[in-house]
């Protein structure tokens, strides 16, 4: 276990506040890092990281880091609300944690800055959030991990839990339109529209499982439901049963080494592989799962599996420091570049090292490692 902590002292210290060494995206477009979900994921886990060891190095850069973001009137430095960017609702997660931990007033008007975005974010004909504004009419998995569990602590916190009905029908949509009955699993995105090139013009549906879109939407039921209460408990057991129903089938797929596959159902195509961060997600998932009461005491094994089978495969010692592997750089569906779904598209997208949608979510891992062995 020291050796994690070890990784993460050197990605610090090779890290400065507007160039950190995880934004792998932002590295190479030679530009500072600005306020994103890629960081966000970071420094959560950074801040988790600090609760399990007790070491406060990692909660001060955490604070500092965003600390160097938001101003004093709670505006964000690189953040335009009415961009309509689920993915960049997702930093805010920080700043109820940073704000209870400090008592600073402008991580508390942060928070209302970005719950502004959510209160005017436009929806899809189902009542869903759009995915971003450039990308109208769109759900994708990733954006119910990016805005719900953020969504569903200010209700619960804030604002007398008023939105609770819009939260668990927005995930119980995506159980209906997204979900593939044979596999139990649910497709990366759907087009309420019926209209972009890379969607099934019957059912709206992009065409693949991709492992890190499940893997943002498991831990997007997991936190949502670990920021709620029982003021709906019908509603609430059945987004649990929906965590549990998604941990069954993703076992099925679970492959011998621990790992899950890029796409997940196509272990041993040719080209496939075993990606980093997605596995990382799942052995977060069902670890804390297993802590929370939510899977049974037979899934710790399965997320302990995956967490040693990506140190065993993708931890590495590289020219004297250790470095994180098998991390699919980003995958998303239309834009510029006309990504279109296909299995080969998947397979076409950088595998770098060190990026934090990967790094992140080992160290949540991690951190539930050593809860359940407390």
């Amino acid at each position: 276990m020291p050796i994690i902590e070890a990784y993460l002292d050197d990605l610090i210290k090779n890290s400065t506040l507007d160039v950190p060494a995880w934004n792998i995206e932002a590295a190479r477009k030679g530009g500072k890092s600005g306020w994103n979900y890629i960081d966000g994921c970071m420094i959560l886990a950074m801040i988790e990281t600090w609760k399990i060891t007790g070491e406060k190095k990692y909660l001060d850069f955490a604070e500092a880091y965003i600390d160097h973001r938001v101003q004093e009137d709670g505006t964000i430095k690189g953040y335009n609300p009415e961009d309509y960017n689920i993915d960049n609702v997702n930093a805010g997660k920080t700043l109820f944690l940073l704000y209870d931990i400090t008592g600073k007033e402008k991580y508390r008007k942060a928070i209302d800055v970005i719950y502004g975005q959510l209160k005017g974010q436009p929806r899809t004909s189902e009542g869903n959030f759009w995915h971003k504004k450039i990308y109208p009419n769109q759900v994708w998995l990733d954006g119910l991990y990016m805005g719900q569990p953020f969504y569903m602590e200010y209700e619960t916190r804030f604002n007398d839990k008023k939105n609770y009905p819009d939260i668990f029908k927005q995930f119980f949509n995506v159980v209906k339109n997204m979900r593939d009955e044979k596999t139990g699993l649910y497709y990366h995105a759907y087009d309420s529209s019926k209209e972009m090139f890379w969607c099934d013009k019957t059912t709206g549906l992009s065409k693949n499982f991709w492992l890190r879109a499940l893997g943002w939407y498991s831990m997007a039921l997991l936190d949502t439901l670990t920021k709620a209460d029982n003021s709906y408990q019908p509603e609430y057991d059945q987004l649990k049963q929906i965590f549990i129903d998604l941990m069954e089938s993703m076992v099925k797929f679970q492959d011998e080494s621990g790992m899950w596959y890029q796409v997940v159902n196509m272990g041993g195509r040719e080209k496939n592989y075993l990606e980093t961060s997605g596995s990382a997600i799942m052995a977060y998932s069902m670890l804390k799962g297993v802590r929370l009461g939510f899977l049974p005491e037979s899934f710790r094994a399965y997320g302990e599996k995956a967490f040693h089978g990506i140190c065993d495969r993708y931890l590495k010692e590289k020219d004297g420091r250790l470095s994180l592997g098998g991390i699919c750089l980003v995958a998303g569906l239309g834009g510029p570049q006309m990504r279109d779904g296909t299995y080969e598209y998947y397979m076409s997208e950088p595998v770098v090292e060190d990026d934090a949608k990967g790094v992140g979510p080992f160290l949540l891992a991690y951190t539930e490692i050593r809860r359940l062995g407390e």
